[in-house]
């Protein structure tokens, strides 16, 4: 597996798990082609662009941080698995101030 590099967030989706459950992630054109496979595969049941080109804000650029510094991002749209963005309780928050940023509830 090659990894993707540091990646700049800018766009909002929403991920709908396989048990029906969704979830609001800030991603980008390359998370979003590996959810739409992982959907294609049958890791997950749905994925929806929100929101494209959002504002590169404060809050973005931390949550930005935070992905690059915990998850290794595939450069391959084809992955073998779907790895949620598990977040801690400020990251959420952070996520929650860069929704309402974006006006996207």
């Amino acid at each position: 597996m090659t990894l993707a590099g540091f990646q700049t967030l800018d766009i909002i989706e929403e991920i709908t798990r396989l048990d029906g459950s969704k979830y609001k992630e800030i991603g980008n054109l390359l998370h979003n082609g590996q959810a739409e496979y992982a959907v294609e595969e049958g890791m997950i049941s749905e994925v929806r662009i929100l929101k494209l080109n959002i504002p590169h804000s404060n809050s973005v650029q931390q949550y930005e941080q935070f992905v690059n510094e915990h998850f290794d991002v595939p450069a391959e749209v084809a992955i073998d698995h779907y790895q949620e963005w598990t977040r801690p309780p400020e990251m959420d928050q952070l996520v929650i101030q860069i929704l309402s940023e974006n006006k996207v509830s």
